[in-house]
């Protein structure tokens, strides 16, 4: 059991998979402060681009690196944040509802088809997601007075505005996917080869 778990660290930790976790982290976190607003009417729904590096991250990696990068992309957040936390926990719940089924279902089958259904899949789960996450976070934090009555009278907003973001971000990821896993993979197994050269060398 203790040589499994070490093992699955190792897989999980390695220092390649910590540098680009770090990299996909620090791009989201960037990304986040450039949203904009779709609808007048709902000011709070913003859109941003920050589920593209964790899914990208989730397709290279896997779903346990990309939930963690998304967690703690919501705990840098917190520092800049003026909704207490209940925001971040509403984006935490949607980020790991659109990238938990593609980064899973990639390990079993790739090819392109595959990977736009998985982006459909998740899209529509992050949707789901969405729907109860903005009626009983999202709204009573805006609008705690109210904000039952304006869920019932806007809640196509919600839903319009996730099945737009999920469905651009999948776009972005469909079309810099291949290019950027050849990149990533190409700089991977050369940084891997210089740390296996290096701890040669230390043993000798």
């Amino acid at each position: 059991m203790k040589e499994e778990t070490k093992s699955m660290l190792k897989r999980h930790f390695s220092a390649t998979h910590i540098a680009y976790m770090a990299l996909f982290t620090a791009l989201a976190f960037v990304v986040t402060f450039l949203e904009f607003p779709i609808f007048p009417a709902t000011f709070w729904f913003k859109l941003d681009f920050a589920n593209v590096f964790f899914m990208f991250e989730g397709f290279l990696f896997g779903p346990v690196e990309a939930i963690i990068s998304i967690t703690i992309k919501e705990l840098l957040c917190l520092t800049k944040s003026g909704t207490m936390f209940v925001g971040e926990v509403a984006n935490w719940l949607m980020s790991v509802g659109y990238v938990v089924i593609p980064s899973v279902a990639y390990r079993f089958k790739k090819g392109k088809g595959w990977v736009a259904l998985y982006l459909l899949l998740g899209s529509l789960l992050q949707i789901a997601v969405s729907m109860p996450a903005n009626q009983f976070i999202t709204y009573p934090l805006f609008m705690p007075a109210n904000h039952a009555e304006m869920f019932a009278n806007t809640w196509y907003f919600a839903l319009a505005f996730n099945a737009i973001k999920s469905v651009s971000v999948s776009v972005i990821v469909f079309l810099l996917y291949k290019p950027l896993s050849r990149l990533i993979k190409l700089t991977r197994e050369r940084f891997e080869r210089k740390t296996r050269k290096e701890n040669a060398g230390k043993q000798g």
